[in-house]
């Protein structure tokens, strides 16, 4: 059996961390984030306090149709955001800050990719 490397072991924590945020495994491609988005994402859902993963993507992908390329979670000025970059049907990149406890879009950029 092959030992698992650093980068592979942190991308399987992230797919952990995944499953226990939205209850499945979502989106295909790649996602980013730090460990500190982890831990400070987990706790921030047991206390209640943010909406989970899959129910703001569900929105994200209904009303903007596209595919999730990159999610991060921040606290940013006494509020929880997810940042989630989409590749858009009609190919534009699509960068969202979301509010992590309401749902509600706070901002979008768009760029041709």
């Amino acid at each position: 059996m092959t030992a698992l490397t650093p980068s592979s072991r942190r991308y399987l924590a992230l797919l952990a961390l995944l499953f226990l945020l939205t209850g499945a495994l979502v989106p295909s491609g790649p996602l980013f984030a730090s460990s500190d988005d982890h831990e400070l994402a987990r706790q921030a859902l047991e206390r209640g306090q943010v909406l989970p993963l899959r129910t703001v993507l569900d929105k994200v992908e209904r009303d903007y149709q596209g595919q999730v390329l990159k999610i991060e979670f921040e606290h940013d000025d006494g509020r929880f955001i997810y940042e989630i970059r989409l590749l858009q049907k009609d190919g534009r990149l699509a960068k969202l800050k979301v509010d992590a406890t309401s749902g509600e879009v706070l901002k979008i950029k768009r760029k041709r990719h």
